[in-house]
């Protein structure tokens, strides 16, 4: 029969402005803008240490810019074709990127504008990337159906599996474990062990297309978000690890497409676990992640879709937008109507820089 066909198409250039359309500014005056970190849409950020944030785009580049200061420190081309996901590897200055080159490459901030480590061998864009807690092996995940796992040392590729549709749009590893959890256009979560590589659960199927997830801290839960338009879909759902396929509850409000879904750190004296999640409506959304209420919304108008969240900490955030470049977004307790024309319920919301 062939790949599965998508029907979920990430069409960029249905979003960014047109020649003689300007996004919306009314909220620039309040806006530090700094250098653009990159020219276009921007696919993908993540942070690599408190200060520094990697991101990739349609313009080929891995950025590495200082959120804090306002300014690029590295950036490093080795990709031919947009880069659709970045990872960092805790505590150290590894990057890697995938790319629909269909590549995958490894940076060392400290070695260079050239890649350290190449991982080649599937045959579509690559979407899913995750690296072991030890810092030992790569997981890779394509719309080839194809999950892979990799020596991060030799490059060598040691464990191979195709399962029929599972055309991969994201995958994390679970802490402090031999567990993968990834998502799949088939509207399938799939949990693998590292070991015998092997699928151990499949999660049941939604009705949409399942876009990203995010695992907790503690290994615990997991977020899942959803295709979706009209208001249908587009929602995001919190998952028991510890009970696989135990849906807990869904958080419900996007009117398009949830790109995105994050574990949040806790607020200073406020012990609320929340989570934040981003969509193609233009708007970023925090709720609490057990009674999911919605606690604040932010949209960005003229941003386009806003397909990355990168938490910092409690109080930072950095989101990926298709029109306007990353912006740093400030979390703290309801002071204040947010910028944008979204507004708060208990928790206030700013963006206060763009880059």
């Amino acid at each position: 029969m062939g790949k599965l066909q998508s029907k979920f198409r990430k069409r960029s250039e249905l979003y960014r402005t047109s020649r003689g359309e300007e996004a919306d500014d009314t909220f620039d005056s309040q806006v530090v803008q700094y250098e653009p970190a990159h020219q276009g849409s921007i696919n993908t950020v993540t942070n690599l240490n408190p200060e520094l944030c990697v991101s990739g785009g349609t313009d080929q580049a891995v950025v590495v810019y200082d959120w804090k200061q306002g300014r690029m420190c590295q950036t490093f081309q080795g990709h031919n074709r947009e880069v659709t996901k970045v990872l960092c590897y805790p505590g150290s200055t590894w990057i890697f990127s995938a790319s629909r080159d269909k590549s995958v490459l490894m940076w060392d901030l400290n070695q260079g504008d050239e890649p350290i480590q190449e991982f080649c061998g599937h045959e579509l864009v690559v979407n899913g990337l995750a690296a072991s807690p030890d810092g030992r092996k790569l997981c890779t995940g394509s719309r080839d159906n194809w999950m892979c796992l990799w020596d991060i040392e030799t490059g060598q590729c040691e464990h191979r599996h195709n399962i029929s549709r599972n055309l991969v749009t994201h995958a994390c590893w679970v802490p402090d474990s031999n567990s993968i959890v990834q998502t799949s256009e088939d509207k399938t979560i799939r949990v693998w062990d590292s070991r015998a590589w092997q699928v151990t659960n499949t999660f049941p199927a939604k009705q949409y297309i399942q876009t990203h997830c995010d695992v907790s801290p503690n290994g615990n839960h997991l977020v899942s978000s959803s295709n979706g338009f009209g208001g249908q879909g587009s929602e995001t759902t919190l998952w028991d690890l510890r009970q696989p396929g135990c849906k807990v509850v869904e958080y419900r409000g996007h009117l398009q497409t949830t790109a995105c879904c994050m574990f949040l750190p806790t607020l200073p004296g406020d012990t609320t676990p929340r989570v934040a999640t981003s969509s193609h409506d233009s708007s970023i959304k925090i709720w609490d992640q057990n009674t999911a209420v919605c606690l604040g919304t932010l949209t960005l108008d003229g941003a386009g879709p806003l397909v990355s969240l990168a938490p910092c900490d409690a109080t930072n955030l950095l989101c990926a937008s298709f029109n306007t470049g990353l912006h740093h977004i400030q979390l703290g307790r309801g002071l204040s109507q947010a910028h944008g024309s979204g507004g708060t319920s208990g928790l206030d919301i700013k963006v206060v820089a763009r880059f």
